[in-house]
């Protein structure tokens, strides 16, 4: 864990939980995309910058999940480097709390404010063309969350953020995290017919060849979609169907699932409801979801 992988002359990414990139700007200035998850990662990110005598110029983060925002804080402090976020991401990087409150649909609980959920604030600034290093260029990447990018570098590598996950994890996991359902399906249509020298996802093994696995994931978009709609032949509240999404997919119910998987099926029952798939109805001071 944390090693460093070459890709090209200049690209790398370091291997953890979620990948993080590093792309040699000059002989010794380097940025970052993406920070992984805590201060340790930060740590782990400066002896590597350290071994190889690299200076840290600045930090492009994707999106402001705290898996790649989470070594910022630290990073910033002992390196003076700056930090850039993309859109509503920046607010969220700046002001962490936003992500578990977000989450939760109301300020959360001791259980949900911990640093899987809830990073260090950084001092982010938003991410514009001018901020990139010469010959980046930011690929929109909305859908997993609010305005997530992605960049291909100059020696056209693609770093992807959590635009996809690996065949691996869909298994392991069913119903990976989403905020925007329609989003999601163009991010992945778009990303599907992308070529580039080597693609990098965060979750997933670095490829030259990302169309089988993104149509992989939109495959799965697909069967949850179809699940909640024959769930929903008779009107069920949310938490009904929450549950039943969890036995039929032998998924683990705690805290931190409950507010992800949870957030992730309300975006699906909004964007069902929005292609007529699903309607509602009020009973007994309840919303209820049913097929139309």
């Amino acid at each position: 864990m944390y090693e460093l992988i070459p890709l090209t002359e200049n690209c790398f990414y370091i291997q953890s939980p979620a990948k993080i990139g590093l792309v040699k700007l000059q002989e010794n200035k380097v940025c970052l995309i993406d920070s992984g998850n805590d201060k340790e990662a930060g740590r782990k990110i400066r002896q590597i910058l350290d071994a190889n005598g690299w200076q840290l110029a600045a930090i492009y983060n994707t999106h402001s999940n705290a898996d790649h925002i989470g070594g910022n804080a630290y990073l910033q402090k002992q390196t003076g480097c700056k930090v850039y976020a993309p859109g509503v991401e920046c607010v969220f990087t700046r002001h962490p709390l936003l992500e578990p409150s977000f989450l939760y649909g109301g300020y959360p609980c001791r259980d949900l404010r911990h640093k899987f959920l809830l990073a260090p604030e950084s001092d982010a600034e938003p991410l514009t063309p001018e901020a990139l290093p010469e010959g980046f260029s930011i690929l929109d990447l909305p859908g997993h969350f609010f305005d997530m990018v992605g960049f291909r570098t100059p020696d056209d590598v693609v770093y992807l953020a959590d635009c996809l996950s690996s065949r691996e994890t869909l298994e392991k996991y069913q119903i990976g995290f989403l905020y925007d359902v329609a989003s999601y399906i163009q991010t992945l249509e778009k990303v599907k017919a992308m070529s580039a020298k080597m693609f990098v996802p965060a979750h997933a093994a670095a490829t030259e060849n990302i169309a089988a696995l993104a149509q992989a994931n939109l495959d799965k978009v697909s069967e949850i979609a179809e699940k909640i709609v024959a769930l929903c032949r008779e009107p069920l509240c949310f938490e009904v169907i929450l549950q039943k999404l969890f036995a039929a997919y032998d998924l683990t119910m705690n805290f931190e699932q409950y507010v992800l998987v949870g957030s992730t099926v309300r975006s699906y029952l909004a964007w069902l409801k929005d292609t007529g798939r699903l309607d509602v109805e009020f009973q007994n001071h309840m919303l209820l979801w049913k097929k139309s």
